[in-house]
């Protein structure tokens, strides 16, 4: 038996919190009958309706990676019009980004409807890693990296310990190239990190997410996940 709103994120419906609105506006109905109690819990023979329309409990999941490029906006739809990272996966299923990388950051980037697992690998107790690398405007001294690695205060938050490391230095640019390993994905974390230690990321890309990287997959191109590496995926959430 599992809650009735985890179960329509699960299915990939709508987040739980929404499901949540749903039930309590009495869109959701359980075997016929409307349902407003948000502890209500139900179980793999239960049908459900949420806006009239049944849900299918044998939900065949569809897992996507996705380079992401610039200038696309990672979200389901867009009311300004511009180019989400759906509309660039052929697949008539209602999926859905898993995090979200900024309008001009490119890389990894995973969408499915597999709510669970979603949930999941976002989860701060996840602890999974997001590797970026960034070209940076200005040099990052040795300081700079120390208290980088050690969390530094955005936004009144100390960020927890990280990997870093300059992999090259343009001293007539006066730029350099940045490794930043996070285990968070707190809202423009890495360009915040930076500009902390009075630098500016000019170009940032995410190169791997938990296993994942965009080895042989070109910016704007797509490919699914195999088996083996969506097992691995549950592995690392379910690890506690």
């Amino acid at each position: 038996m599992e809650r009735l709103q985890k179960v329509i994120a699960n299915l990939g419906y709508c987040s739980r919190r929404k499901a949540e609105e749903l039930i309590e506006a009495g869109k959701v109905t359980v075997n016929g009958e409307k349902v407003f109690e948000l502890g209500t819990k139900v179980s793999k023979s239960d049908v459900i309706e949420v806006e009239g329309i049944t849900l299918d409990r044998n939900y065949n999941y569809e897992y996507y990676l996705l380079n992401k490029p610039r200038g696309v906006i990672t979200a389901v739809s867009d009311d300004k019009g511009r180019k989400t990272v759906v509309d660039l996966i052929n697949t008539n299923t209602r999926i859905y980004p898993v995090g979200r990388l900024d309008y001009d950051t490119t890389g990894v980037l995973l969408l499915t409807n597999d709510g669970e697992l979603a949930n999941g690998l976002i989860h701060p107790s996840s602890g999974v890693d997001k590797t970026y690398i960034a070209k940076v405007e200005g040099i990052l001294t040795g300081y700079d990296v120390k208290r980088l690695r050690s969390g530094i205060v955005i936004d009144g938050y100390k960020t927890k310990k990280c990997h870093v490391k300059v992999k090259s230095v343009d001293k007539k640019k006066n730029r350099c190239i940045v490794e930043i390993v996070i285990h968070e994905g707190r809202n423009h974390q890495v360009k915040k990190m930076i500009e902390a230690v009075g630098k500016k990321v000019i170009k940032l890309k995410r190169e791997r997410f938990a296993i994942l990287t965009v080895d042989g997959v070109k910016a704007g191109d797509y490919r699914r996940l195999t088996n083996k590496e969506v097992a691995v995926l549950y592995s690392m959430i379910n690890k506690g």
